[in-house]
Parts: C-alpha cells; structure tokens; sequence
C-alpha cells in the first residue's frame, strides 16, 4: 500500500525559511511524478511544484526563485525548501505522487497517492 507521510510545517514569520519534507513507502518514489501542492480553506488545491518521472522540475509562478523542490531516491523522499515566506504562503500543504500522470496534467490535482497534509503559516 503506497503511503506518503509529510513534516516540517509549522509557524514562520515572513522572511523566514521552512523545509517541507515527504517520505514515500510502498513503490518506488523514484519512478513516479512527485508534487506539491497547497489549500487554503474554502479555495481550491494549488499547484506549487513538481518533479516529472523522476527527472524535470515544475513550479508555479508563486514558487518561482523562492521555492527548491528536490529529491533523495535512497530515501524515497523528496522535499520543498521555501524561502523568502509571505504570509499569502500560508495553507496545508500536501506532497502527491502518481507514476502514470502525463505531462500537461502535472499542474493538475490528478495524482493517486496524496499525504495526510501539513499546515504552514506565515505571519507578516
């Protein structure tokens, strides 16, 4: 059974960094496309970065030049380095995973495996 288990939410203050982390059990992390994505509560889920088949970065507009999304395949794990948080950066974040997602639905919230969530909030 594919689980996938998140840390490294928490409080921050605008400015600040925080390191989100997902540990996949159950397949191989390597072989799939690995996200991020966040809800704010009463709004749809966002799409905030992704790693495509193990291979190519994605980011949202909002991510780009603040977020690092990388991954360890002895770990099966991968993570989200944000920096240069906004308190608009604020919602549960959720890393994702599918291993047959095809490119154009990468940004989409199409993916199988989804963890339970992790709440970050940024103060200004």
């Amino acid at each position: 059974q594919v689980q996938l288990v998140e840390s490294g939410g928490g409080l921050a203050q605008a400015g600040d960094s925080l390191r989100l982390s997902c540990v996949a059990s159950g397949y191989t992390a390597s072989r799939y496309t690995m996200a991020w994505f966040r809800q704010v509560s009463g709004k749809e889920r966002e799409f905030v970065a992704a790693i495509f088949r193990g291979s190519r970065t994605y980011y949202a507009d909002s991510a780009k030049g603040r977020f690092t999304m990388s991954r360890d395949s002895a770990k099966n794990a991968w993570y989200l380095q944000m920096d240069s948080l906004r308190p608009e950066d604020t919602a549960v974040y959720y890393c994702a995973a599918d291993s047959a997602l095809i490119l154009s639905s990468v940004t989409t919230p199409r993916y199988t495996y989804w963890g339970q969530g992790t709440q970050v909030t940024v103060s200004s």
